[in-house]
């Protein structure tokens, strides 16, 4: 009996599996709210007399980039690090996952609800709706919450499976995220139209994130739990964190090399993702009703291959190799995606390799973060990286939307080559990057290339 109470309850598998399962949806959630308005485009786009708000090319990539304004400009993501590292894991995942709930009422009422006249923004950037500008300001709050959130869950999942099965947990967490954000490309424009207005997806989303709220709280329980056997256990307690530690972080290179890898690799999906329904139907003729179902092949796809890849470096290593093969194809995708072929098949074999690509980089760079950062500064480590890859989702949609308006021809349709382009180049500086990484692990022997189950 006592060897029983000196236990910590994550050495349990069914524990361990129930905390991932229960953060898990609580991100699923809202990775589904956050790609909500991405196949919505067109019916954003589209004129008033057609059913549509009326907003253009531009809004709708100032819009989409939004989601990182707060957390960028204001450095938000990383005193959301801080506040993780310093008050814990319980207090900064309820905070996060209000944020998320609040924001997303705010957007809610701002696409449903009409707003008179335009605003003009300071600095040249350009003159906006007010209805676009309301729904940016819930989007951002939103998007607080939902990064913050992300770091908090990912600092849960090593908490919980640190000496066991780290990638694979990480991978599936990933994977019914992933879950999240397929199901709104594939299905938030049907629900919208069958519902008769756009706010209709953003309200079901809304009520997503009020159920992945409830859950994180009963999530607090377990970690409480899991606080009070380690106690028992007599486990090592963990040394706090103190703002002199951060100077350990900033000067750590394969830190940057991984920051910066994530940067450019998700630059290269994520704002994509946004633009791609309409790239189908301008592009490649598919019909719009269904042309978000193609884009939705993408997150499908991970939620197999993220948790295998992630199995995979789990048990035989190799995860800096794993990065760089995932980077590569990134590459090769959207150089396909830029040659002028309209074929809708190649379209979808493209897709799946970009699938096999997000599965790949994602399931090896995040279990190596711990491998490179002590679990005191683990927090604050994340932070910093979700908040160099905010600057990228939200710089990097609203230049693709001046981009594209720039290429829309008289007829309305817009020339994707220069913006398949850039996306290229986001995976070739990726590539270089992972390779460096590589090179730093065999130079200062973190372990990349390490299994990281305890034998």
């Amino acid at each position: 009996m006592t060897e029983i109470i000196k236990k910590k309850l994550s050495d349990s598998p069914a524990a361990r599996w129930t905390a991932l399962l229960i953060v898990s949806c609580t991100m699923m959630f809202g990775y589904f709210f956050t790609d909500v308005m991405s196949p919505l485009e067109p019916l954003l786009t589209a004129s008033a007399q057609d059913g549509g708000l009326g907003w253009t090319s531009d809004e709708y990539g100032f819009f989409s980039g939004s989601y990182g304004f707060f957390n960028v400009f204001l450095l938000l993501l990383f005193f959301g690090g801080v506040i993780l590292d310093k008050f814990g894991i319980r207090f900064t995942g309820v905070l996060s996952t209000a944020l998320m709930f609040g924001g997303a009422l705010i957007k809610w009422y701002a696409v449903g609800h009409d707003f008179a006249g335009v605003v003009t923004l300071p600095l040249g950037i350009g003159t906006y709706h007010t209805q676009v500008l309301v729904a940016c300001l819930g989007f951002a709050i939103y998007g607080v919450g939902c990064e913050i959130a992300g770091i908090t869950v990912s600092k849960v999942i090593v908490k919980w499976f640190t000496g066991h099965e780290l990638a694979l947990a990480m991978g599936l967490q990933v994977a019914l995220a992933r879950i999240g954000t397929a199901a709104a490309l594939a299905f938030a424009l049907p629900f919208a139209k069958a519902m008769g207005a756009a706010s209709a997806s953003v309200g079901l989303g809304a009520a997503m994130l009020c159920i992945g709220m409830v859950s994180f709280i009963v999530y607090t329980v377990m970690d409480r739990k899991e606080d009070a056997a380690a106690a028992a256990a007599d486990s090592e307690p963990e040394e706090g964190f103190k703002f002199s530690d951060l100077k350990t972080l900033f000067t750590n290179k394969g830190f940057w090399y991984i920051a910066i890898l994530c940067l450019m690799f998700y630059a290269g999906v994520f704002p994509f993702l946004k633009f791609a329904t309409k790239l189908m139907v301008f592009k490649y003729g598919v019909a719009e009703n269904v042309a978000g179902l193609i884009p939705a092949m993408l997150p499908f796809g991970t939620i197999i291959l993220t948790p295998l890849f992630g199995g995979i470096y789990d048990k035989k290593g190799k995860g800096a190799t794993l990065m760089i093969i995932g980077s590569v194809l990134l590459t090769i995708v959207h150089a396909v995606f830029a040659l002028p072929v309209s074929s809708w098949v190649l379209a979808i074999a493209v897709m799946v390799v970009l699938g096999v690509a997000f599965g790949l980089v994602p399931s090896a760079m995040w279990p190596s973060v711990p491998k490179i950062i002590p679990m005191k500064l683990l927090g604050t480590a994340y932070a910093v990286i979700f908040y160099i890859q905010n600057i990228g989702l939200s710089l990097v949609p609203i230049m693709i939307g001046k981009v594209n308006q720039a290429n829309t021809g008289a007829d309305g349709v817009i020339d994707y080559t220069q913006t398949m382009i850039i996306f290229a180049c986001f995976g070739v500086i990726a590539v270089v990057i992972a390779l460096l990484l590589k090179a730093e692990d065999a130079k200062k022997g973190y372990g990349l290339e390490k299994a990281n189950v305890s034998k």
